[in-house]
């Protein structure tokens, strides 16, 4: 018996007036693995992914998560399904230390969101999980630094502990590796590998070699539609990819 996927869409579409972005897109991602979806400018890839998370409605189609469908569902009710997400643009707080920017994480999945009278008694396990976070993706040693004076790199790591900070069951991430370079890029596939050990995670990532070496199975879109899937030894193979996307890799 198959596994059920842990999100799936079923001919999901996005139109902006006579763009068609995402077009009757098919797509399974099964628990435990890390799903890479990749493409040129402009396939539609981050548009797949704010229909998955609520920030945009899909003209056709549906999404369901763990069997139950979120198709129509806004973005804050699907986060706290169990769906984080990074984005292309960090979406820190640059003035607020990089330990507030998990604290505030933190508490947005407790009560104490909503409470502004609460003790130091019930603040302390909010921030033993920030720290936790802090530790998991190393910035630990950081946690006093106002977040703008990280380095790129760094804020790239900083954003993927915010997604955390909210216990998903699946991670989305928008181009974690981009405008890395060398030592910054294998941190942050370290963090990733560690990450799905845990989460399952889909990723948007134009460093073919990122996702070369981090997938166990990639979607390839372009102009909108799915034109191959499968895992990375077959995708790099596929005269189709190579046309589209990978130049003859």
């Amino acid at each position: 018996m198959e596994a059920q996927p842990i999100i799936e869409t079923k001919k999901l579409s996005k139109n902006f007036g006579a763009l068609r972005a995402v077009n009757d897109v098919d797509l399974k991602v099964y628990p435990g693995q890390i799903h890479s979806i990749i493409g040129p400018n402009g396939a539609g890839k981050t548009t797949l992914f704010n229909l998955l998370t609520g920030f945009l409605s899909p003209s056709s189609g549906r999404v369901s998560f763990k069997g139950s469908e979120i198709t129509h569902l806004p973005s804050f009710a699907i986060s706290r399904l169990g769906i984080g997400r990074s984005f292309q643009m960090t979406s820190i707080f640059p003035d607020l230390t990089v330990f507030e920017n998990i604290w505030i994480a933190v508490q947005s999945r407790t009560k104490a969101n909503y409470n502004f009278i609460i003790s130091l008694r019930g603040l302390r396990p909010l921030e033993e999980k920030a720290m936790q976070i802090l530790q998991r993706v190393g910035l630990a040693d950081k946690k006093a630094m106002p977040a703008r004076n990280l380095s790129h790199g760094e804020k790239r790591i900083l954003d993927i502990g915010i997604g955390l900070a909210i216990d998903p069951a699946l991670l989305l991430l928008d181009e974690p590796a981009s405008g890395l370079t060398g030592e910054e890029i294998s941190r942050v596939i370290k963090l990733v590998k560690e990450v799905a050990d845990t989460v399952t995670v889909v990723l948007i990532e134009h460093n073919i070699d990122v996702v070369l070496s981090i997938s166990d199975r990639i979607t390839v879109l372009h102009q909108g539609f799915v034109i191959a899937e499968d895992h990375p030894d077959k995708i790099k193979k596929d005269p189709r990819v190579q046309e589209a996307y990978l130049g003859g890799y």
